[in-house]
């Protein structure tokens, strides 16, 4: 790899911009209100999304998010995430990559969890 992969992490509502790269939406549920063709995904990758558990739990409070990425980090060596985090790693290895979330604080989001270790 040449060098730290290109990751951004963006609202799937936002409008596509031209340094996205590859279009993937990281979450479980398809985001409310959003037409298929509206999203100009190139993937939903939801495989490795967190757990429903997990994500009812944490419920996007800042002051769990430490702790929410902790225990992400760990749902991901499941062989399933595993698999779907490695073929993210891939893509980000080729061309810039953007995460895509329904979230409103992206910064404390799977995706931003997810980018960080696509940057590692």
């Amino acid at each position: 790899m040449a060098g730290t992969p290109r990751v951004r992490v963006r609202r799937v509502y936002d409008p596509p911009a031209p340094a996205d790269g590859a279009r993937i939406l990281v979450d479980r549920v398809w985001p409310r209100g959003l037409r298929k063709d509206a999203a100009q995904l190139d993937e939903w990758c939801k495989q490795v999304a967190p757990s429903t558990q997990l994500r009812t739990w944490y419920a996007h409070d800042p002051a769990r998010f430490a702790e929410f990425a902790r225990r992400y980090r760990a749902e991901l060596d499941d062989p399933e995430r595993s698999a779907a985090l490695a073929h993210l790693r891939q893509l980000a290895e080729k061309r810039p990559v953007t995460l895509l979330t329904a979230t409103t604080r992206v910064e404390i989001s799977q995706a931003a969890v997810l980018a960080e270790l696509l940057r590692e």
